[in-house]
């Protein structure tokens, strides 16, 4: 066993393309990149789709010369409960080889069939393995919100799945050694469940990808002029609230306000969301052009814009909000711990309560209206998002890891187990 190594689940898939290369998405393979930075070797999990690879996805050589170190593994991706309990004693079999081999463990969890993070977890306490369990959201939470909208046989399903997922949620994290919980949102969900918890993140953001001084100023100085423009940048799903948005947008122009919104983003909404930007005449002022494939791309929209309108239906914590800030673009939206946390320091956004599309509206009314407010509020949102870089979060989530999981060779001179140190 190499020393100081680490064994993750990621439930980003793989995909296989035709010639045998591996495919992943590209700010995973800069993830595989920053683990391995903080780790002697990394063996990292994920499933694998039997599909073509996305237009975004990258050969896994993308990660650079940190691959040499990384041991990638692929797991079948079996969302159906018959293909999970098919799968699942090989795989198990299979984490379990791996748990063994490493010194620290840190899982991804989210998901009921088919999510191997949580088999890794299971595995890991049955050995008496000190292991983290790593969630970004809320998954039930989510889950019951799809149980409410949608075809009948996905609210079925949604109903059927919510509680037992949340109750495995907390079955796992009270196993866990540590909980690192990405956003202020989710900690507060789960904190109360595990042993120990931390605030962490998880961005893909560098140095580079800040604005400049130069582009922050000429943002602010040409904040008085021209229409409101208002984007956002995410999937169209019902967690995400997009017909209210879209709300908001057309009782802004009942207002009289000006402005123009983009929706960079394909999801299951779209089509209704088009259906009634079509119906109250305001194509040429709300844009929905689906997914932006360029990474550039995005973070241009962002910068370009004055806010980052949002209306976020469950409990998570969205990497755009942090994205938003980093451009110097406000955040307004619903409401919420993890949005408020990042916005403490210097108040870069305005924040209403969830789901009142009223007050949304008049918020952002008021901005365009106000428009010495609005730069300051930009200047504002950019120091909000100074902190924020990917080498950062990482070095922080490893030093958790280590905090809490003492390495093997340390406890078996000491004659303890890892399970006995974690208590």
């Amino acid at each position: 066993m190499v020393n100081d190594s680490l064994l993750i689940y990621a439930p980003v898939p793989l995909f296989r393309r035709a010639d045998g290369t591996l495919m992943m998405e590209d700010q995973a393979c800069n993830g595989l990149r920053l683990w391995a930075e903080n780790f002697k070797r990394l063996i990292t999990i994920h499933p694998l789709d039997p599909g073509p690879p996305p237009p975004a996805w990258v050969p896994l050589d993308r990660v650079g010369e940190n691959l040499a170190r990384i041991q990638v593994e692929a797991l079948p991706m079996t969302w159906r409960p018959d293909r999970f309990l098919q799968a699942m004693p090989a795989a198990r079999r299979r984490i379990g080889a791996l748990i063994e081999e490493a010194d620290y463990l840190s899982f991804a969890i989210g998901g009921l069939f088919g999510d191997w993070g949580s088999v890794a977890c299971i595995e890991a306490a049955r050995r008496n393995r000190a292991h983290a369990v790593w969630t970004d959201r809320v998954e039930s939470a989510v889950v019951r919100q799809q149980a409410r909208t949608g075809h009948w046989r996905r609210r079925l399903r949604a109903t059927l799945t919510a509680r037992p997922m949340a109750a495995l949620e907390r079955h796992l994290i009270r196993k866990a050694s540590v909980g690192l919980f990405h956003g202020r949102e989710t900690f507060e969900a789960y904190a109360p469940f595990a042993r120990r918890a931390e605030l962490v993140h998880d961005i893909h953001i560098s140095g580079a990808d800040h604005i400049t001084p130069d582009r922050k100023a000429t943002k602010i100085a040409q904040a008085g002029h021209g229409p409101l423009r208002v984007v956002y940048v995410g999937r169209a799903e019902p967690m995400k609230g997009g017909p209210d948005w879209v709300e908001v947008l057309i009782r802004l122009r009942a207002k009289g306000v000006d402005v123009t919104a983009t929706w960079l983003g394909e999801g299951s909404d779209l089509a209704e969301m088009r259906g009634r930007i079509a119906a109250a005449g305001l194509e040429n002022h709300i844009r929905l052009p689906g997914f932006a494939q360029n990474r550039a791309d995005v973070l241009e929209a962002l910068r370009a814009a004055h806010l980052l309108m949002f209306c976020h239906k469950t409990p998570e914590s969205p990497r755009n909000l942090i994205e938003a800030l980093i451009s110097a673009t406000p955040i307004v939206g619903y409401g919420g711990a993890y949005a408020q946390g990042l916005i403490e320091a210097h108040q870069g956004g305005v924040l209403v309560s969830p789901n009142d599309i009223a007050a949304l509206a008049d918020a952002v009314a008021g901005l365009a209206q106000d428009r010495a407010r609005l730069a300051n509020l930009i200047e504002r949102a950019a120091r909000d998002g100074a902190p924020f870089n990917d080498v950062e979060v990482f070095r922080h989530r490893s030093e958790m890891i280590r905090k809490h999981m003492a390495p093997r060779a340390a406890l078996a001179a000491a004659g303890l187990s890892q399970g006995a140190a974690a208590l």
